[in-house]
């Protein structure tokens, strides 16, 4: 989308773009935090599962219960459920 559009849609939402622009590094950031956190204690659990029982690895079941909601995450900054919750 070029900047004309990208103007028209957020004056169309009643946010200037400077709103829209500090919503959008909000988001981003708690993104990061999200994310650098999802690693973290990924990290430690895999270190946990291969000292306790190598043999069954159940780190898989956090990793992809966590990282599906860390991929809702990311739709959301992306801004691809805006239109859902406004009328």
């Amino acid at each position: 989308m070029d900047g004309y559009n990208q103007q028209t849609m957020s004056n169309s939402n009643n946010h200037t773009p400077n709103e829209t622009s500090a919503k959008s590094r909000a988001r981003l950031r708690g993104f990061a935090l999200h994310l650098a956190g999802y690693f973290l204690v990924i990290i430690v659990l895999g270190v946990i599962n291969y000292m306790t029982s190598p043999e069954n690895p159940w780190i898989v079941l956090p990793m992809v219960g966590w990282g599906s909601v860390l991929a809702l995450h990311v739709a959301w900054v992306m801004g691809l459920f805006d239109g859902l919750f406004t009328k």
